[in-house]
């Protein structure tokens, strides 16, 4: 039996926010909330002698390669008018890195060049494909696995990018079908995903000069999700899987014939999300599963001894590795808590010590930031919904003024830990409630697939479900409730504004959801073959027009009886935004109370700081007007 670490949910009591004294808590600029990282994307190179990381300096961003016995640094790439996207160590002494065009959705400039900053060389560069290093393991000194759709935009073929000339040439061919590749530890590819847009199939092969044969198929409702093979038997590989169960195990499958062999860790009550591999010791070091937190089940004690010493030196914050050299040596540390943001460190396993890299944000002080604790409630159709309250400090927890954030999705949920946004409305003197309404991942795949094609209907309900609740707890002030979110977060924010106007006195959306159609129609070329998921998850055009148009708030500015607050990128490829300016034209017709606010479109990283913290702002003014906030 696995033991789970105990916690209590918050149900019919405010009992366990008594630490919530009145007191005067000092209100925090906006800026301060939303400010980008100095340093970020912190990296080692294999050996470990290296130290890599992405920093600004007077509004340019460098590419910084620092040597660790020596402390000397260096200046490797300056970039006034692109950003790196990301960037990878694919030898000692080579960088490979992505430069980003303003205004440009697919990012395919792709550059090598040597730690000391010379022989900088375009290896890539195609306005009209999109590139991706899929395997950073250097074979022969010189070849890298990448997919490309440069030959047919709605696919990816693997190709042989040699990082010296920079010439690619096709590794294997994608049917047509094939979504997904995986290699081996040696860097051989071995493993496929197809789907015909509703089954998801895996392919497997024994070697490089075999055809893929096809071994598994499950609806996309069920989760396979291959994770390595293994070392010790070649025709075995670990995966987290749900197959014939509901909640994600781990598991070793024959690759020959697709059958489960063994179960490495598996519990009714718990969800797997994660599963971390070593290459080095060719073995599964844990899982990561999550209830209202992220926690480990050790399958190695090696692994299990590492992270045990990392929280005796860091024992008040959660840690994670996000980078490590090749010999395990090493590593980044990544931590943080759900009142900081938290900082990153160079931890040496050799002598158990930790140094200091970086805060993450240096403004946000942990005493000022507000807990987020778990809840649950149950819906009248008998779902439990679980999610997360943040109650401002300096308050009495009750008859507050509450902002409700339903997240993004679809396939997504609401985690613990530092939520900029959040902290941001509790330091207002606002309760936050997120809600993780049916069809969030998570909770396994009942869970999810009920929340199929309920957009304005059940996942609406969950949402206000949540708001009840609140106010049955007396927290909530029934006359002071908002609604806001992102994405699809927004298109339930919106819908609320539509169909629920004495629950809320006000919503608002950040680059929302606003027509399921445009959606639909928004989905980029090389994702269509997955078209027939999103019908299944969204709605078909065809044969659910008439929900979609119901759940879609577009149509319906006739209907909508309280102040709303929109901001959008116009040019974001996500969202057709020509959606939100009619649907602002109709309100402002019909005399109806909106604010619209256009961001600035770019991806220059401090150029979207301003625009983050104009909206926020404008947020924050629309919240006090609406809500009569005391």
């Amino acid at each position: 039996m696995i033991g789970v670490r105990k916690y209590v949910w918050l149900l019919v009591t405010v009992a366990c926010f008594a630490c919530n004294k009145e007191q005067k808590v000092r209100e925090i600029p906006v800026n301060d909330f939303f400010k980008t990282q100095d340093k970020a994307i912190y990296r080692l190179s294999p050996n470990g002698k290296y130290l890599s990381y992405l920093t600004i300096i007077d509004k340019n961003q460098y590419l910084i390669v620092e040597d660790l016995e020596h402390g000397t640094q260096t200046k490797i790439s300056k970039l006034e008018e692109r950003n790196i996207s990301f960037y990878y160590w694919v030898s000692n002494q080579e960088i490979l890195y992505y430069k980003e065009k303003e205004g440009s959705r697919f990012q395919t400039d792709l550059y090598i060049v040597n730690k000391d900053g010379t022989d900088e060389r375009l290896l890539n560069a195609d306005a009209k494909s999109k590139i991706r290093l899929l395997e950073d393991q250097l074979i022969d000194d010189k070849f890298l696995l990448v997919t490309s759709n440069k030959r047919d935009s709605t696919i990816f073929d693997v190709y042989r990018l040699n990082v010296r000339d920079g010439k690619m040439t096709i590794a294997a061919k994608n049917p047509g079908n094939f979504t997904n590749w995986l290699t081996d530890s040696k860097g051989k590819l071995r493993m496929a995903i197809s789907t015909d847009g509703v089954n998801e199939s895996v392919w497997y092969r024994e070697n490089e000069n075999k055809p893929f044969k096809k071994i598994i198929t499950n609806n996309f409702k069920t989760t396979l999700q291959p994770v390595a093979f293994a070392e010790q038997d070649a025709n075995t590989f670990y995966a987290i899987s749900n197959v014939n169960r509901d909640k994600n195990a781990l598991v070793e499958i024959d690759c020959t014939n697709g059958k489960e062999k063994s179960v490495l860790f598996s519990n009714d009550t718990l969800n797997v999300v994660e599963a971390q591999y070593s290459k080095r010791r060719g073995k599964m070091d844990f899982v990561i599963y999550e209830t209202w937190k992220k926690e480990k089940h050790y399958l190695d004690e090696e692994s299990k001894k590492l992270y045990h010493k990392l929280e005796k030196l860091i024992p008040e914050a959660e840690s994670r590795i996000i980078h490590q050299d090749k010999n395990e040596q090493l590593f980044i540390i990544r931590t943080f808590t759900d009142r900081s943001p938290g900082a990153y460190y160079l931890y040496y396993a050799k002598n158990n010590s930790l140094k200091k890299l970086s805060d993450i944000n240096s403004s946000i002080k942990e005493e000022e930031m507000c807990e987020m604790k778990p809840i649950s409630y149950i819906t009248a159709d008998g779902f439990k919904i679980n999610g997360y309250l943040t109650l401002p400090l300096g308050v009495k927890p009750k008859n507050l003024p509450v902002v409700v954030m339903p997240h993004n999705g679809p396939g997504q949920r609401n985690v613990w830990g530092f939520n900029a946004d959040v902290q941001f409305l509790a330091n207002r003197g606002y309760a936050v409630l997120q809600v993780n309404y049916r069809g969030s991942i998570g909770y396994g795949k009942e869970f999810y697939a009920a929340g199929f094609k309920e957009w304005g209907l059940k996942i609406q309900q969950d949402v206000d479900a949540g708001v009840k609740w609140l106010i049955d707890q007396k927290i909530a002030d029934p006359q002071r409730v908002a609604i806001y979110g992102n994405g699809f977060g927004g298109l339930i924010a919106i819908n609320n504004a539509v169909a629920n106007s004495k629950m809320y006195k006000c919503a608002a959306a950040n680059t929302g959801i606003l027509n399921l159609f445009s959606y639909l129609k928004a989905i980029p070329p090389f994702l269509t073959s997955k078209l027939q998921m999103y019908y299944e998850v969204v709605g078909n055009p065809d044969k659910d027009a008439e929900y979609m148009r119901q759940a879609s708030p577009v149509f319906h500015a006739d209907k909508v009886k309280i102040p709303l607050f929109i901001t959008q990128n116009p040019k974001d490829p996500r969202i057709n935004g020509n959606d939100a300016v009619q649907f602002v034209k109709e309100l402002k017709k019909l005399g109806k109370p909106v604010t619209y606010l256009e961001k600035e479109d770019s991806r220059s990283v401090l150029n979207r700081e301003e625009a983050r913290k104009k909206s926020y702002a404008a947020l924050e003014l629309f919240l006090i007007e609406n809500l009569n906030k005391r």
